[in-house]
């Protein structure tokens, strides 16, 4: 696809960043109102924002043009149009030039990533000032239009970065970092719908809540200890809380045949931890690496057809 060119004017146009995000530990029971720790990548989606004929969105890797709108098909059409209101009077019509380096439906926040950088993009080229609570309340409401009653976590760090530990109760806070986090992150292949996921859990809860909360708050507990770990750079113990994580999640039918076999490469390869990341039913799965072993376990996961992704994450 070829795009037009943006029509020139004297209004800014700068590039803004959405963060895409990896899970350590906590999902679906941050849904619930439990703490969860997450970690931004240095990938994700960049937007630009400048007067043009419209209002559109151009995401060329997908090779869509989006206007916006209240209520048609698709999703993004719907987004866009929230990102659009309340905007000042008289503005010029916007052309959204957006860069995406995450595979979309994989556990890895790409459409949280996309609000965040399309809403900062407008807000850079219009001079529009936004404190970061605003910025997560905003592109949260993005975020809905997609997963329905989304955490807040995705939008959360796609705007801060770093390892954060996030609830709903008590909003996010920065995690100290020991030592850097190595990971492995392969792509199952298979397609995730965060909502579709959520409901299902939802469904298990409706009809057994004594045993989903009990998986909940085991999750909440070793949530509190990786944060301690990190803290301590004691990487054996995160490791052993990722395993952990993993088999209470795949208590909900949340890991796949697939995303198993890749887990079990990756431990086997040397890692020291490992687990799907996300929604699950599909998506992703990363892995707790010593820096050493990064490329040996990234050729195991490889020599299975998965899309690698390799992540340094630091303070």
């Amino acid at each position: 696809m070829t795009w037009p060119d943006s029509s020139s004017s004297g209004i800014g146009s700068q590039m803004a960043f959405g963060r895409g995000k990896v899970i350590l530990l906590g999902e679906h029971g941050v849904v619930y109102g439990h703490p969860a720790v997450a970690a931004g990548l240095d990938r994700g989606v960049r937007a630009q924002a400048a007067p043009g004929p419209e209002d559109r969105m151009l995401i060329e890797a997908w090779e869509l043009s989006v206007k916006p709108s209240a209520e048609a098909e698709p999703a993004l059409a719907r987004a866009f149009a929230g990102a659009l209101l309340g905007l000042p009077a008289g503005r010029p019509a916007l052309e959204v030039r957006c860069d995406v380096e995450l595979p979309a439906g994989a556990g890895l926040g790409c459409s949280a990533a996309l609000g965040v950088a399309v809403i900062g993009a407008i807000d850079e080229a219009l001079d529009i000032q936004r404190d970061p609570a605003s910025l997560q309340a905003r592109s949260l409401e993005w975020e809905r239009i997609f997963h329905g009653d989304p955490s807040g976590i995705d939008n959360a760090v796609a705007a801060t970065g770093g390892v954060i530990r996030f609830s709903k109760d008590e909003g996010t806070r920065a995690l100290p970092i020991a030592r850097p986090l190595h990971l492995v992150i392969a792509h199952s292949g298979e397609t995730s719908s965060t909502s579709e996921m959520v409901s299902a859990v939802a469904r298990q809860r409706d009809r057994n809540p004594t045993r989903v909360d009990k998986v909940f708050q085991g999750i909440s507990a070793l949530v509190l200890n990786a944060e301690r770990a990190i803290a301590d750079g004691d990487h054996r113990k995160l490791g052993q809380l990722l395993d952990l994580n993993h088999a209470l999640l795949a208590s909900l039918m949340l890991s796949t045949p697939h995303l198993e076999a890749l887990v079990s490469r990756a431990r086997a390869e040397g890692a020291r931890g490992a687990k799907l990341t996300g929604a699950g039913g599909g998506g992703c799965m990363l892995a707790l690496v010593d820096e050493e072993r990064v490329d040996h376990v990234r050729e195991g996961l490889v020599s299975m057809e998965a899309e690698v992704i390799i992540a340094e994450v630091s303070a």
